[in-house]
This record gives structure tokens, C-alpha cells and sequence, in this order.
């Protein structure tokens, strides 16, 4: 049995990673300031042997009594919607908060694991993208909030393990999806489910040409947690490497629900990029990991978690 401490524990990846946490033996605290997620995504855990919850913001001193074993760092913004509307905060839990987290892992001989994302690089101009990549971003652009975020906090995260020897993991995320997303948090799948089961157009940004490659929730959870038991020390690409365009996903929303809702286009998404893919060779030699649920599959699930709801 080990003790995590999961930052960012409340928000949709962050619950789903404190559940597989607890379901294979350990201890979680689960902090979370509560900015962008809700106690309801931690519905089943509160009250569970071994988890405990902490109200707190990671960009101010984090300090965890008794002993950790590992520091997982989830805690940002991590829609569009959410980091545009919140700029300021999500400069500062990329720099602040992941200093804050890996000064609680140096200090308790912690693991410490940063979720990034596959927004460090940008408008990529290598497709698929390996992480030996180093991007394609503007810092001055709107996005550039998130991916220069994140940019610094591998970049603080290596600093840490070169400089003081700490034991450090680093994981690149791909669109992921699933279960107890926010239906107001902006992203392509939980925009589209919702829009087509209220009958309501399915809003595509530009020609819908874009592509995304989509993960679902419980492989990216298997993914981590494999990363996380792993000596990778590397960032390591977790995602799904079945490309498909925008458009593609509305119209198979529209297919899983049943919804006649049409598609109506609208102007590009600032700073959208082009296509994004990754290229999970790592993953795959490393950890043994290779996503196993598909696209439809994934969305049929989520679809009938947000049916449930509505």
C-alpha cells in the first residue's frame, strides 16, 4: 500500500485517477481548490477506507502531514473555456503549483508524476507527434496560457530530478474523455453529447477538418497508473493514435444518440491546431500500454452516463 497525494483530485481525470488509486489498495489525499470541478465528481470515494479530501489552492505552500509516497500533480484548468476564462490562475498553478507539489515530494522522498499535455506542442508541424518533438507554440497567443504552463512545468519537473535527484515522472495527455465530464466544460465530446441530446445544433469551430485523436477515460487511467509504477523518467505520449477529423465526431455523436440535431459551423477557435496525433511507440515499448477502447465504444458509454443525468 502507498500514500498518493493527487492535486487537481476533484476534476474529471483527477477523480477517475483517485478511484483507480483506492481500487488497487492505496491511500489518496485528493486536493483540489474547487475552481473548475465539484464535490459531486467525487460521489463513491468520500467515506471510502484510505481517502481523504483537502479544500486547497496547490499555488499557495501545499504541506501534507505524515508520510507520501507520491505526488500527482492534476491540479490546472485544462479546457479551452476553463484557461481562457482563467488565464491568470492557470500561469500561475503550472509554475506555482507544480513547484509547490514537487517541494511536498522532495521533501517526503516522494515519486512525482506531472500530468502535461499534448498541448506543449502546439500547432504541431511533426505528425504524429513523438515527444522527442519539441512543438510548435506561440507564447503570446491565447492558448499560449496553457501550453507555456505546462511547457515550464516539465521544464521545472526536470530541473528537480537533474538538480536534486528526485524520482519524477512526466505523462503527456491527449484528448481524453468519459464519465463525469462537465457538461459546460467546453470540450468536443461533452459540447457535442450534450447539444445532441437537448436537440440542440452541434457547434463545430471552422470546417470541422481539424483532427483529434480521443482517448477514453479508463485507458488513460491504466496508462498512468502504469507510468507512475514505471522508471520512465522521460515524458511519455498517453493517448489514443486513431485520428479522426471534428466533423467526424459530431456526426458519430449525432449516430450514438439518435439526435436529429443538425451541424452548424462556426468561426475557427482561436490558436486551434490543425492536427494533433500521437505517437505512443513509447508507451507501448516501456509500460506495455496500448489504449483498448474505441472511439464508438467510448462515446456510446459517455453518451448514456449524460443520458442518465439530464
Amino acid at each position: 500500500m502507498a500514500r498518493a497525494v493527487v492535486t487537481g483530485g476533484a476534476g474529471f481525470l483527477g477523480s477517475h485517477l483517485c478511484r483507480g488509486l483506492l481500487d488497487r489498495g492505496d491511500e489518496v489525499v485528493c486536493m483540489d481548490n474547487l475552481s473548475t470541478s465539484s464535490l459531486d465528481s467525487l460521489s463513491g470515494l468520500v467515506g471510502r477506507p484510505g481517502f481523504e479530501f483537502v479544500e486547497h489552492d496547490v499555488s499557495e505552500f501545499v504541506d501534507v502531514s505524515g508520510p507520501v509516497d507520491a505526488v500527482l500533480h492534476f491540479a490546472s484548468p485544462a479546457s479551452p473555456a476553463d484557461y481562457l476564462r482563467m488565464p491568470i490562475q492557470t500561469l500561475k498553478v503550472g509554475s506555482l503549483g507544480t513547484h509547490n507539489g514537487l517541494g511536498l515530494a522532495l521533501s517526503k522522498k516522494a515519486t512525482f508524476l506531472l500530468a502535461s499535455t499534448s498541448e506543449v506542442y502546439g500547432d504541431p508541424q511533426v505528425h504524429p507527434q513523438p515527444e522527442t518533438y519539441q512543438g510548435h507554440v506561440d507564447p503570446v497567443g491565447p492558448r499560449g496560457v496553457y501550453d507555456e504552463a505546462k511547457r515550464f512545468a516539465e521544464a521545472m519537473t526536470m530541473a528537480y530530478h537533474r538538480h536534486h535527484g528526485l524520482d519524477t515522472r512526466i505523462v503527456r495527455i491527449f484528448n481524453t474523455y468519459g464519465p463525469r465530464m462537465r457538461p459546460d466544460d467546453g470540450r468536443a465530446v461533452s459540447n457535442f453529447v450534450m447539444q445532441a441530446l437537448r436537440g440542440r445544433p452541434l457547434t463545430v469551430h471552422g470546417d470541422g477538418a481539424q483532427t483529434r485523436s480521443f482517448c477514453y477515460v479508463d485507458d488513460q487511467i491504466r496508462g498512468l497508473l502504469a507510468l507512475l509504477d514505471s522508471d520512465v523518467r522521460v515524458p511519455v505520449n498517453i493517448g489514443n493514435p486513431d485520428e479522426v477529423t471534428v466533423a467526424e465526431l459530431a456526426r458519430l455523436v449525432l449516430e450514438v444518440t439518435g439526435s436529429g440535431s443538425p451541424i452548424e459551423h462556426g468561426d475557427p477557435a482561436p490558436d486551434d491546431p490543425g492536427r494533433r496525433c500521437p505517437d505512443i511507440e513509447r508507451a507501448r515499448r516501456h509500460l506495455g500500454w496500448t489504449p483498448e477502447i474505441g472511439l464508438r465504444a467510448g462515446v456510446e458509454r459517455t453518451a448514456a452516463w449524460f443520458a442518465s443525468r439530464c
